[in-house]
């Protein structure tokens, strides 16, 4: 199985709500969700904050920083998703979120919260992991759906495997 990270440092979260990172698989594809986390650092506040993992229908991300999947594998090629400024139906497309927050229905698959001082870590056993494929039009979405008390000095990033 070809397994890849999108990961990245946000500088400054400028919406609420915010997509952090949205993955829309290729044409034809499977994509598993397997690991994912965020966090807030350079605050020494505590804060407890919402997030949620789940699908972005419509109209997605306004515009996402392109960054390109790194393989967890030396031997898996590279990624059929690759990294664009904005996400849209039937695109083979990933980003991390510093932009503003597109219109398009967010239905929550995970719902938790942490402590900005802790961050947050979800590692699914195999029978949670999220699966997606492009047919559904969809987009995978890590999302606040509140406001962040901090808005600067976040990292997130989702591990995922492409299965078709």
């Amino acid at each position: 199985m070809r397994e890849y990270t999108v990961q990245g440092t946000i500088s400054t979260i400028s919406s609420s709500p915010c997509s952090l990172v949205m993955i829309m698989p290729a044409a034809g594809q499977t994509i598993e969700i397997i690991r994912a986390w965020c966090s807030q650092y350079g605050s020494s506040t505590s804060a407890q904050q919402r997030i949620q993992l789940g699908f972005k229908a419509s109209v997605y991300q306004s515009t996402m920083t392109s960054t390109s999947p790194q393989t967890t594998k030396s031997s898996d090629p590279a990624s059929k998703i690759s990294g664009a400024a904005t996400i849209a139906a039937a695109a083979s497309a990933l980003g991390i979120s510093t932009g503003t927050e597109g219109g398009g229905t967010f239905t929550p698959v995970v719902t938790d919260a942490f402590n900005v001082l802790n961050g947050w870590l979800w590692v699914p056993t195999p029978n949670e992991t999220i699966m997606l494929n492009s047919a559904s039009n969809f987009c995978f979405t890590m999302y606040l759906p509140t406001a962040a008390g901090t808005t600067s000095n976040w990292n997130a990033g989702v591990t995922f495997r492409e299965l078709g």
